[in-house]
């Protein structure tokens, strides 16, 4: 990150977000120009990137982020060239991918994002800052971060990440949600695995103001019959009652998500990154686990879980369908 000139005036922030136009864009832009991710004292700079036929519609979103006179927003800046966009930038968020459409097979996803990811990852490594943080939103979240990590070397894998603070925040409310208590007396959930549908969601060590919840949430059987499908098929679920996929409840979450990665966090989050044989997952997948964040970028995966039978099984099923993806995405390299 950059150097901060002094503790009322840091120097200004970079931030580039990718599909800029879009709908999770439109929900996330005000937040980071208004200091609640960043700080109520962090200036920002924002380059906005889009595909060429969506920069009329990015022109009005530009225009309203001006419109909305925030104070610590310094800069607007649209492009449709990532070497433009990236240009120093200290964080990334990719929000931008090529959405799954009806009949589409994974491999068919990851033919259409491998590249994108490939030729924005070129871009990052040689143009942005050094020590750029780099959130992957667009799906597939997991396998679009590996593909980004391995074609930008000069970038360290622990300084990309890819979003499943959105299912973390599902679980946490559905569990406050089902025992009628606040949302911050929950502690000790977590994710496991693949943004996707065999992701864990893990409430064996739930607790409410310290005090275990499984009982409480009907026992591992109810869980499986019911929580966790639930957590699993919320996106799903959102798109048949809307129409349309998770805009503002992923902006909320990509907020979160950064700002407990940049600034710190006094409580375990959920973060896909890096794996490095933690849990017995393989190295080179990119995996959600519960993670401390330190602040400065710097994070640790939470050591010393012990992980029952039930808990395995869902793991290891999520762990498999990423090393499917990978395999999938890298045989597009050859």
């Amino acid at each position: 990150m950059p150097a901060m000139t002094s503790p009322t005036h840091p120097s200004v922030l970079t931030v580039c977000v990718t599909g800029a136009a879009g709908q999770i864009s439109y929900s996330l832009l005000p937040i980071l120009a208004n200091g609640h991710v960043f700080g109520i004292n962090q200036p920002i700079a924002l380059r906005l990137l889009e595909i060429t036929p969506a920069l009329p519609a990015l022109s009005g979103v530009s225009m309203e982020l001006i419109d909305g006179s925030y104070p610590l927003l310094r800069s607007v800046v649209e492009t449709d060239d990532p070497a433009h966009a990236f240009k120093g930038a200290d964080v990334a968020v990719l929000v931008g991918a090529f959405p799954r459409k009806h009949g589409m097979e994974r491999k068919d996803l990851l033919a259409k994002n491998v590249p994108i990811f490939q030729k924005q990852a070129y871009a990052l490594n040689q143009f942005a800052s050094p020590d750029v943080k780099v959130l992957v939103v667009g799906n597939p979240a997991n396998t679009n971060a590996l593909i980004l990590s391995k074609f930008a070397p000069n970038i360290p894998p622990t300084n990309v990440s890819a979003l499943t603070r959105l299912d973390h925040n599902r679980a946490l409310a559905q569990v406050a949600t089902r025992l009628d208590v606040p949302i911050h007396s929950v502690d000790g959930v977590c994710i496991w695995g693949n943004h996707s549908s065999t992701q864990y969601p893990d409430v064996v060590r739930a607790s409410v103001h310290g005090h275990p919840v499984l009982d409480k949430l009907g026992g591992l059987e109810r869980v499986a019959e019911d929580f966790i499908p639930t957590i699993q098929k919320r996106g799903a679920a959102i798109i048949k009652a809307r129409g349309l996929s998770s805009a503002m409840s992923a902006a909320n979450a990509i907020a979160d998500h950064l700002r407990s990665w940049i600034c710190g966090d006094d409580r375990i989050v959920s973060m896909a990154v890096h794996a490095d044989g933690s849990y017995g997952i393989k190295e080179g997948v990119f995996f959600s686990y519960p993670v401390r964040c330190l602040g400065d970028g710097d994070y640790e995966i939470v050591r010393g879980i012990d992980l029952d039978h039930f808990s395995r099984k869902y793991i290891d099923a999520t762990a498999e369908e990423l090393y499917a993806e990978r395999d999938e995405a890298l045989s597009l390299l050859i």
